[in-house]
């Protein structure tokens, strides 16, 4: 992703806040639907490997700009952070995972159709997914217990959560939930919703507390 002009992850933005594209032109403006999922990849800095793995030479500096170029508002759309390090020896050698692709898709469609009978009872004009809650729909639909509230208000106060941030977690928790079945979300659904927005390794000393 750094790799794109400034202006062309800017100009995400919107669509990925909104659904929509809108082109403005003098006293006139066009609005199109542009509603899509957004996945991107990128190195921890421009050497590839990034300093944990020796392959810098310009050490810090070189992951602050290159990580620099993706802005804070463009990073706060995004739902999902995900570290995937390199693949050692040790990883070749386990044996395969427990749940294959086939028991994952099969999860995925059971938690759409929660989604959906969830959605049938809303007013909605949008796709019947979590992902397009709107505020007063998140209140309705991710009710939280004390605990979960106590961790959540602690780590928005902690890492300066924005307002769009922290209704993404709620949503992303809600689908955790779903995914696993149940109906209410618990403590562990909203921990598990905050490790996939930070890289900071604090963050998983106030989730474990």
């Amino acid at each position: 992703m750094p790799e794109f002009p400034t202006q062309v992850l800017e100009a995400l933005r919107q669509p990925l806040e909104t659904g929509d594209a809108v082109i403005s032109r003098a006293n006139r403006h066009v609005r199109y639907p542009a509603r899509f999922q957004l996945i991107g990849a990128m190195n921890p800095c421009r050497c590839g490997g990034g300093p944990a793995e020796g392959n810098c030479r310009k050490k810090p500096k070189c992951l602050q700009d290159y990580q620099g170029r993706l802005s804070g508002p463009f990073l706060d759309r995004i739902d999902l952070f995900c570290d995937v390090p390199p693949v050692t020896v040790a990883d070749l050698n386990l044996p395969p995972p427990v749940e294959g692709t086939k028991e994952v898709a099969a999860r995925v469609l059971k938690a759409r159709r929660i989604q959906a009978e969830r959605f049938a009872d809303m007013e909605h004009d949008t796709r019947a997914v979590n992902a397009d809650l709107s505020s007063k729909q998140i209140e309705e639909v991710c009710v939280l217990d004390d605990a979960s509230r106590k961790l959540l208000t602690d780590a928005a106060e902690r890492f300066s959560l924005s307002a769009r941030a922290y209704h993404r977690v709620l949503k992303l928790a809600r689908t955790i939930t779903d995914l696993d079945g149940e109906r209410n979300i618990a403590r562990h659904h909203l921990a598990e919703a905050l490790t996939y927005r930070w890289r900071d390794p604090a963050v998983s000393s106030l989730l474990t507390a």
